[in-house]
């Protein structure tokens, strides 16, 4: 893996694009099955639990719970340098699925099933879900 200074971009393709539009206008959007209901993310062609082939966008109401985090005291990347230390954490959100995100306010309590509020930030001109421990 070569490391640059940049923070690296998401890869926005046809099947990923709802959910970054959505991001733009501050909703978090997941994917439903239509034939068994399971919901995910990341994005996918088929369900990953019954692999029906395609699915619904859905709006997520923005909460959720703290499943799990780790917090860097080194940079994984060069581009996260200054960013030290920081957390990466797994969010599951009320409607089912967990996202791999980040906790804004580490300093609140990071704790196991904390509950958790959906924020969208901006960074370098990309909107992220982010997560405030409520």
């Amino acid at each position: 893996m070569s490391e640059t200074s940049a923070i690296p971009a998401p890869d926005i393709t046809d099947l990923n694009r709802p959910h970054w539009d959505a991001l733009k206008g501050r909703v978090l959007k997941f994917q439903r099955c239509g034939a068994c209901g399971h919901a995910w993310l990341p994005t996918r062609e088929d369900c990953p639990n019954c692999l029906h082939h395609g699915a619904e966008w859905e709006a997520a109401s923005g909460a959720g719970r703290l499943i799990s985090w780790v917090v860097y005291h080194v940079p994984f990347n060069k581009a996260f340098k200054d960013k030290v230390p920081y957390n990466v954490a797994v969010v599951e959100l009320a409607e089912g699925p967990r996202v791999i995100t980040n906790i804004v306010n580490p300093d609140d309590g990071l704790r196991g099933d904390a509950p958790v509020e959906l924020v969208i930030e901006i960074e370098d001109g990309v909107p992220l879900a982010r997560f405030r421990v409520t």
